[in-house]
């Protein structure tokens, strides 16, 4: 069962960040790369310096508005690096979310058929990427920002609460599993999603808008593709096993 569930989730994961690291280089990457460069302007103008537009460069966690300029933070160089490390990962979390799908759904006693699967997938979606998009949605670099540990637990607290909400609704079914269900969804946007106290950005509005619309649409295919993933592979691989027995 364990070495069914495993290879099952390695097969999703990988067909699922394939697609989604497809889309990601297509449709938002462009996008981070244009924010770079306004982010890069940003400094360079706060710094009094000349913009140019031949070196840009991310700076991570703040503006140094004095003369010393901090080390930047690690990251991998334009072009092939960005795309492997965008593919790694994305594999990871891929992987990852099959796990934990294929875990949930043995948990429940669902037979993981593609059909049933997508279903479960959805609902992982729901909990882990559109309910807390609701709150925090996705941004590009440059934007300004609530504390990481700060929108880290608003994150975990909304996936949370979505996901369990959703159980209540879609399995326990009863009355007042269901009033629970929708309160728990609720409630966490009703406590606030962590907010900046004043919001500093020189990107355009429609920029941080389509990224956002993106990235959530790429997050449904990223899901969905899991789901129908898994589902199939749970079945083959059983299949597999049977004739071997």
């Amino acid at each position: 069962m364990i070495s069914r569930l495993l290879s099952a989730a390695l097969a999703a994961g990988f067909l699922a960040a394939v697609v989604a690291t497809a889309l990601q280089l297509t449709l938002t990457s462009p996008l981070i790369v244009e924010a770079e460069r306004y982010e890069a302007h940003e400094v360079q103008a706060a710094r009094g310096l000349p913009i140019v537009r031949a070196h840009l460069h991310r700076v991570h966690g703040g503006h140094d508005h004095g003369g010393a300029q901090a080390a930047p933070e690690w990251q991998p160089g334009a072009g092939l690096p960005r795309m492997a490390f965008t593919g790694l990962a994305t594999l990871v979390g891929g992987v990852g979310y099959a796990l934990l799908l294929g875990a949930v759904m043995l948990a429940l006693g669902r037979e993981p058929t593609p059909e049933r699967a997508l279903a479960f997938a959805v609902a992982g979606f729901l909990s882990v990427a559109l309910a807390p998009a609701l709150g925090l949605p996705p941004e590009l670099p440059g934007s300004e920002q609530a504390p990481l540990a700060t929108r880290q637990a608003w994150w975990l607290m909304t996936a949370a609460a979505t996901g369990m909400g959703l159980y209540l609704i879609a399995v326990r079914r009863s009355g007042i599993a269901v009033v629970g269900g929708l309160v728990l969804i609720v409630a966490p946007h009703l406590a606030g999603a962590p907010e900046v106290a004043a919001a500093k950005s020189e990107l355009p509005a429609g920029l941080a808008a389509q990224f956002a619309a993106r990235s959530l649409a790429i997050g449904f295919v990223f899901w969905a593709v899991i789901g129908l993933a898994y589902g199939w592979a749970w079945q083959v691989f059983g299949r597999r096993g049977a004739a071997r027995a």
